[in-house]
């Protein structure tokens, strides 16, 4: 009922760019949180950043100072600035909102993306 697209992905060399995009769709009242989370191969998927509805912001240690996540309520979009990238930092990013489907309950709902590919080489 709720679909997150990513975008922004691919292949960068250290010490370069990527800004990622997420944009929530289908049976939307309101957005709670919103997050990137990364997985990289045979580690557990961790939380990047998030940002509640009142633009709070919260970071993992290993990306403070270089990424920056923000949030378009309007476009229920999300977005995450990333900077001075490192080879560490290679994995599959996924978007992660806390929406809460109807105007009736407090019910929520957390969904996904699909995911996409972050590869930080020479």
């Amino acid at each position: 009922q709720v679909q997150l697209v990513e975008s922004g992905g691919g292949l960068v060399q250290p010490g370069g760019s990527l800004r990622l995009s997420c944009a929530a769709s289908g049976r939307i009242f309101r957005i709670n949180a919103m997050g990137w989370y990364r997985q990289a191969p045979g580690k557990q998927r961790e939380l990047v950043a998030d940002v509640t509805s009142g633009s709070s912001t919260n970071y993992a240690d290993s990306v403070k100072g270089r990424f920056t996540i923000s949030r378009d309520n309007a476009k229920n979009a999300v977005y995450l600035q990333m900077n001075s990238l490192k080879p560490e930092d290679t994995a599959v990013y996924y978007c992660n909102a806390d929406v809460r489907p109807y105007s009736y309950n407090y019910y929520t709902v957390s969904s996904w993306g699909q995911g996409t590919q972050v590869t930080v080489s020479s």
